[in-house]
């Protein structure tokens, strides 16, 4: 076991290497944590015996005072005693285009988006959260993997940070379901838990229809819903505390 955590760890420097012309190649950030997506990949079975969200949805309550997070659902990539890293889902980058970002990063040249597959001109780039904003991270169905590139976070949603996922959803022989994000939300050691214990989060099984729709307005509503919470009676409750 020993072996094998080390050489995920090894790997793990591989995951975040791609990113628009800005910025230096760094290791994954969770807080003030550095820690190892693969490793902490390597003990997931063990992490939802032991109470880690990795795999779920972050739902943010409507008390929520950081304004970056208000009504945000966040898919958890990596959780465990290190810290947390998610992807927020359902908040559209409107100063930037999938194909503007392929030019960017020069994957396609000025005049090719028009031999693009009709769905990838119309993918949208996500603000995955507030780290790294920079750096390209791609949530996408467990239908593509490359060796020690993919992160199987579980067995139907998988984490891909290199260029290889950009180059083959541009050729049209990419995952059936993706999700570009710039930059991610970190937690440092005990940070996650304890603002869940403060109210500002709640969480559910993450439904891959709702991770990779299309509607973003409608994520959050439809999360809760996965609880059986009625937004509109969360709001008031929430008022009256």
């Amino acid at each position: 076991m020993d072996s094998e955590i080390t050489k995920k760890r090894n790997c793990s420097a591989r995951t975040a290497l791609w990113k628009p012309r800005h910025g230096t190649p760094v290791a994954i950030v969770a807080g003030q944590a550095r820690f190892s997506l693969m490793a902490a990949a390597s003990e997931h079975s063990g992490e939802s015996q032991r109470g880690y969200l990795d795999g779920q949805l972050l739902i943010a309550m409507p008390t929520m005072a950081d304004p970056r997070f208000e009504r945000s659902v966040i898919y958890i990539c990596a959780h465990s005693a290190d810290g947390a890293m998610g992807i927020v889902i359902n908040r559209p980058k409107p100063d930037i285009s999938f194909t503007e970002l392929l030019r960017q990063l020069e994957i396609i040249e000025a005049g090719d988006e028009i031999r693009l597959p009709a769905t990838v001109g119309a993918m949208p780039v996500h603000v995955g959260g507030p780290v790294e904003t920079g750096r390209g991270f791609v949530l996408h169905s467990a239908d593509w993997f490359i060796e020690n590139s993919t992160l199987p976070i579980d067995e139907r949603i998988c984490l891909t940070a290199t260029l290889d996922i950009l180059r083959a959803i541009a050729s049209g022989n990419g995952p059936s379901n993706a999700l570009l994000a710039l930059g991610y939300a970190g937690w440092g050691p005990d940070q996650l838990e304890s603002e869940i214990q403060s109210n500002g989060w709640l969480h559910c099984t993450a439904d891959p229809d709702i991770v990779f729709g299309d509607d973003n307005d409608t994520k959050y509503n439809r999360a809760l819903g996965v609880i059986g919470i009625d937004p509109a009676m969360l709001a008031s409750d929430s008022g009256r505390a």
